[in-house]
């Protein structure tokens, strides 16, 4: 009887998570308060459930990307492009193009945050609908966020849960394999996947007509530190792949260092801008605390066993059938809810289930994280960066309708999806 209140608890939790995206927290919250009520867990037991790691690297990250937003870097290089007349549609492209780049690096809702401003800037100078724009570059972020370690939570966490360095994200090993050769990390096949996505998107933004006419004035950079910055966590975080085995908090060691060197230089150097703690994304580094405890609660209660009992039931013994029901499950789920929670309950339940299997978990991990990530485009409310780039548009007096955003959101979702995790299953081939 109490697991099953455990369970309802969860997913009451879950469901407030889904209707009501802004008050989050409340839902969170308020079901950790049940359980500590309910003697599910202590107060004891809630350092033990947190994983320092991933919170430690998100906060980091999040810092880092704050600083980027106001070096003013992406927006002077929108700003050069648009200097020269070029078609509305090679313009529209190129810039979510850049801003699946710059999410491979920055936290998803930072980089729309980066970006979204000066698309509307563009937009509104040369007359014409950003709805398509600003939805194609959510999705782009979506997309690209799954392609390295730092460049969205549920890669974070799924490295962090599976043990898995930064390189790994580019190249698998052959000792985590099994295999005689390594294999090429998720990296390469979310390129592939957006490669086939971004013609999707020439698809739509073709029908723009006209060129773009230069801006008045071109945004300047106010500095190039918060990149030197970025770059510089990069390579530590590529070099410390090597040799952090033996240190499993180098990473996040390695995230905060050079997030307090920038707020140190931000604090020193560009005092006399107005800088708020709020800027940072701290709703989202609380909803980590929360789920974690939530999941913790879930594995104590023997809920994540019982989930690689059902993938196992449905699945039978066909990796194959095993892997796009991971794939495609998580895509239909992350297209309504959101990922993190799914995420984490996810990870350790595939574990179990590739370990009764003996099969290597880190291709169906890999498919997980895709499903997962680029399944939120699908929906206006699958993905935060989604929510962020709608609320953007409302506040600039343009109406994105459910089925406006899908029309775009789900060709983009399915062709990307389809291609990458086919095309990893082939290159993986683990029978």
């Amino acid at each position: 009887m109490k697991e099953i209140s455990t369970l309802l608890v969860f997913f009451i939790a879950y469901a407030g998570i889904v209707i009501r995206r802004e008050k989050a927290l409340y839902f969170i919250y308020g079901a950790v308060v049940i359980f500590l009520l309910t003697n599910s867990i202590s107060i004891a037991d809630i350092p033990y459930l947190l994983n320092y790691n991933v919170l430690s690297i998100f906060l980091g990250t999040s810092i880092l990307s704050f600083l980027f937003v106001f070096s003013g870097i992406p927006a002077y290089v929108v700003g050069v492009l648009a200097e020269k007349k070029h078609p509305v549609w090679f313009v529209y492209l190129f810039i979510c193009i850049i801003t699946g780049l710059i999410s491979s690096v920055v936290e998803n809702v930072a980089t729309i945050m980066i970006m979204a401003p000066v698309a509307l800037e563009l937009a509104k100078r040369h007359n014409v609908n950003p709805v398509g724009l600003i939805t194609g570059m959510a999705v782009s972020s979506n997309l690209q966020g799954c392609a390295t370690m730092v460049g969205d939570s549920p890669s974070i966490i799924l490295a962090m849960e599976a043990d898995m360095n930064f390189n790994d994200f580019f190249y698998m090993p052959s000792a985590k394999l099994s295999l005689s050769a390594g294999k090429p990390g998720i990296f390469f096949f979310v390129q592939i996947g957006a490669i086939v996505s971004f013609f999707i998107l020439y698809l739509f933004f073709r029908k723009e007509k006209g060129t773009m006419e230069p801006l008045p004035e071109r945004k300047k950079i106010k500095s190039f530190v918060p990149l030197i910055l970025i770059t510089f966590m990069l390579c530590s975080l590529a070099i410390s792949s090597f040799f952090s085995n033996g240190f499993r908090h180098l990473p996040a060691i390695i995230c905060l260092f050079y997030a307090s060197l920038g707020l140190v230089w931000f604090f020193i150097k560009e005092r006399e801008e107005k800088f708020e703690l709020k800027h940072i994304d701290w709703e989202s580094f609380f909803i980590l605390i929360g789920i974690f405890i939530l999941v913790g609660v879930l594995k104590k209660a023997g809920f994540i066993e019982d989930i690689a009992l059902f993938l196992q039931k449905i699945g039978g013994d066909s990796p194959f059938a095993l892997y796009n029901i991971i794939v495609w499950g998580s895509v239909f789920v992350s297209s309504f809810v959101d990922n993190i929670p799914y995420t984490m309950a996810m990870i350790s339940g595939i574990q179990i289930l590739c370990q009764r299997l003996s099969l290597n978990p880190y291709l169906f991990l890999f498919g997980l994280l895709l499903g997962t990530c680029i399944g939120g485009n699908i929906t206006p409310v699958g993905a935060s960066c989604n929510v962020v780039g709608i609320g953007i548009l409302k506040k600039s007096g343009y109406k994105v309708s459910f089925m406006e955003f899908v029309k775009i959101g789900f060709p983009f979702t399915i062709s990307a999806v389809l291609t990458s995790t086919l095309l990893m299953w082939l290159v993986y081939n683990i029978r």
